[in-house]
């Protein structure tokens, strides 16, 4: 078994395949500082609440944007699991090319996104995370990773909503019955959602234009994106756990060699 883990800025996500078969799936917040030991005990727990020993698991695959948990986490691995991980980044075998302006400025996330819908789809492809942030990364015919768009998710957006204004209040981020609210919750819902659908349709249709790739498959995953996807005829297939079909595919290009 693998065990691949996507620490991302809310939450780290941990997977387990068997073979290619995602067999389970658990999360941990992100924004809890932990040591090592606290890690490791809670990892055990976890793996063991699904089934899963330190002996199945055969090796280990990360990909990180907050750099300030993995040294407690890379030690808590090595300590209670027994494995090095393999971290995603610079010396990483991909199977796709960085051709952006600063490779090294892209996300270990937004890679691990590339490479499994590259693998599992083919080219041309554009991803969107749905996330803290909302992300559009595109990867051509060939493999390359040429560019890529970023914007506040939807979940920051509410946040600056309720906390930056003194009346309105803290509200489920929901699709309402209509966009002509009478109301302030569905008001604020209509604004969230209506407003993350429509731009997420502007962009696709932008980058597809200025790409002159218009029939580029369009791939979601992210936990607001089933939510976006229904309600969107530009995006092709919602994929929840791209990120982690990715990392297993990252994982299996390195083992071999």
């Amino acid at each position: 078994m693998i065990l691949v883990i996507d620490v991302g800025n809310t939450n780290i996500t941990f997977g387990v395949f068997s073979q290619d078969e995602l067999v389970s799936s658990f999360r941990m917040t992100t924004q809890m500082p932990r040591t090592s030991d606290e890690f490791g005990i809670n990892l055990l727990t976890l793996l063991s609440s699904n089934g899963v020993t330190t002996d199945d698991i055969e090796g280990v695959m990360i990909a990180s944007v907050v750099p300030k948990t993995m040294h407690a986490l890379v030690n808590a691995i090595e300590k209670y699991i027994g494995k090095r991980p393999y971290i995603v980044g610079p010396g990483i075998k991909t199977g796709i090319k960085i051709a952006t302006d600063n490779p090294r400025e892209i996300g270990p996330d937004l890679i691990a996104g590339a490479v499994g819908a590259y693998e599992l789809y083919g080219g041309p492809v554009m991803i969107i995370d749905f996330g803290t942030a909302t992300t559009y990364v595109t990867v051509n015919a060939e493999g390359e990773f040429f560019a890529g768009v970023v914007a506040p998710g939807i979940g920051i957006s509410a946040k600056a909503l309720w906390q930056d204004t003194a009346k309105l209040p803290e509200i489920e981020i929901a699709k309402p019955k209509s966009i002509l609210a009478k109301e302030t919750i569905s008001s604020m819902q209509a604004g969230l959602v209506y407003g993350q659908i429509g731009q997420t349709k502007y962009i696709i249709q932008e980058m597809k234009k200025e790409a002159k790739m218009p029939d580029m498959k369009v791939v979601a995953t992210g936990g607001l994106g089933r939510l976006i996807s229904a309600e969107t005829e530009e995006i092709d297939i919602y994929d929840p756990i791209l990120i982690l079909e990715g990392l297993k595919v990252l994982y299996d290009k390195n083992r071999r060699k």
